[in-house]
């Protein structure tokens, strides 16, 4: 007795092998592929005076200034920290928010300390 298949029933696994390959991959790729169009920025900080300088990396991410308010993308730290490394590059910070979501007032202090 022999357990091998035939060409087409080979070629039939193979049909479906490839299948769940891609919709597995395509499933995992997603999440990024939504994440990567989130182009608004995750970090907004107003500063007490002009920016020196049109981008700083502060708090390991990119920070782009105009004027008084600059703008990052997602980093790795927590947002008080990140926060601290921007005030000691750039001065004061009088607001800072993560995804629209507003420092305390209590952690703003520290941020300035």
């Amino acid at each position: 007795m022999t357990l091998s298949l035939s060409l087409r029933a080979k070629l039939g696994v193979l049909g479906a092998a490839l299948a769940y390959t891609t919709v597995g991959f395509g499933t995992l790729a997603m999440p990024a592929v939504a994440e990567a169009r989130d182009t608004g920025p995750f970090y907004t900080a107003q500063l007490a005076a002009p920016a020196e300088e049109t981008t700083v990396i502060a708090g390991g991410v990119a920070w782009k200034c105009q004027d008084t308010t600059c703008v990052a993308g997602k980093g790795t730290s927590r947002p008080l920290r990140i926060c601290r490394e921007l005030q000691r590059d750039l001065g004061e910070v009088v607001a800072f928010t993560t995804k629209g979501e507003a420092l305390e007032e209590a952690k703003l202090e520290k941020c300035n300390r």
